[in-house]
């Protein structure tokens, strides 16, 4: 049977990969060690994640490796040879500010992790296509540049600009700009992954995310906005904004949409391919929007407070322009708009809190 790896598999992205892969029929390995919980604390932990997974799914197998071990990897990786068909690469420390407290973990599992990945499969798997979950922060604050209006809620583009209409494309500089020292960890694996591609002749696929969302989030405090927002909600703990008068838009994509994109991948894999990803125009908000559809949704009270300090490297507006992928991939589209995705996290969060 076709194997694929899953990294970071009890996680947001991973776990809809690993239901999404067990739906198609593949025989599904997934690596997660439970770091999100060293990072974020308990609010971070997966472990229930894992548990769900290992009962919805019997032949599911959870590995607690840490991938930055690169003996056992590519034991793992040797062990499967060429029955594994697909890597999908989610495992990553996400957040500026954390890794600001541990710069060298920060670069080791973000860097480190994603080398050790790449070089097993280019060892022991060659035809697997490797797809790898970036962000948007590998461009640094370079977004913050752009020329944007003040709005009451919202901050929004400058009409006449070339983004304006789609969002940012990938044409957006990398150089020159504040990253956080997790961006830049981030684009470091993203260089990574596209030079094993064109060097190596791997077929990998980076994207580019925005604000990946969905039901299955631990959203903690310093990652996962919407998540946490609808935690706070839900439990009455106060929620802090920082920066940018929360009026910061973010575009926000469902899980299931961007596991979706990656199956779109495996089916019909390029070499060295990079794409924005993210809810576009399709799908976006600010936090105060986000707030305000939250409390309408919920029946709860959003309990925040603004702060003057942003976050380093952070983005005042953004929004994926998606049409690169849509070009090559024109059957993919979106299930969900962001009602319908904050309807099932609130759902989510009141069962687990519950």
């Amino acid at each position: 049977m076709s194997v694929a790896i899953v990294t970071g598999s009890s996680g947001l992205i991973g776990s809809e990969t690993v239901c999404f892969l067990q739906g198609k029929g593949l025989d599904v390995v997934g690596i997660d060690n439970n770091m999100r919980q060293y990072f974020f604390g308990l609010d971070g932990s997966v472990d229930w994640n894992t548990e769900r997974l290992q009962k919805a799914f019997p032949g599911f197998r959870h590995e607690a490796v840490d991938i930055r071990d690169q003996t056992t990897v590519e034991e793992l990786f040797k062990r499967h040879g060429r029955s594994v068909s697909l890597v999908v690469h989610c495992a990553a420390q996400p957040s500026h500010d954390w890794a600001a407290r541990e710069p060298a973990t920060d670069f080791s599992v973000n860097a480190g992790g994603t080398l050790v990945l790449l070089e097993a499969t280019r060892r022991w798997a060659p035809d697997a296509v490797f797809i790898f979950t970036s962000t948007n922060k590998v461009y640094g604050d370079r977004p913050n540049a752009l020329p944007l209006q003040e709005q009451p809620k919202r901050w929004e583009l400058d009409p006449s600009h070339p983004f304006a209409e789609h969002g940012i494309d990938e044409s957006l500089s990398v150089d020159q700009t504040l990253h956080s020292l997790m961006g830049a960890s981030k684009l470091a694996a993203d260089i990574l992954v596209q030079e094993y591609g064109r060097y190596f002749g791997l077929k990998t696929a980076t994207f580019r995310g925005g604000c990946l969302t969905g039901p299955s989030h631990s959203g903690a405090e310093l990652h996962g906005f919407l998540a946490y927002l609808v935690k706070c909600a839900v439990s009455g703990k106060p929620y802090t904004v920082f920066g940018y008068k929360g009026k910061q838009v973010r575009d926000n994509i469902h899980s299931f949409d961007l596991v979706n994109a990656f199956w779109h991948v495996f089916e019909g894999p390029q070499v060295g391919a990079v794409y924005n990803i993210g809810g576009s125009r399709h799908s976006n908000c600010s936090i105060l929007e986000a707030i305000d559809l939250i409390e309408e949704l919920s029946g709860f009270r959003a309990q925040h407070s603004i702060v003057d300090r942003p976050r380093a490297g952070d983005h005042i507006w953004w929004i994926s322009d998606v049409r690169r992928f849509q070009a090559d991939y024109p059957t993919w589209s979106y299930r969900y708009d962001l009602r319908r995705m904050l309807e099932e996290i609130i759902v989510a969060t009141r069962e687990r809190l519950r």
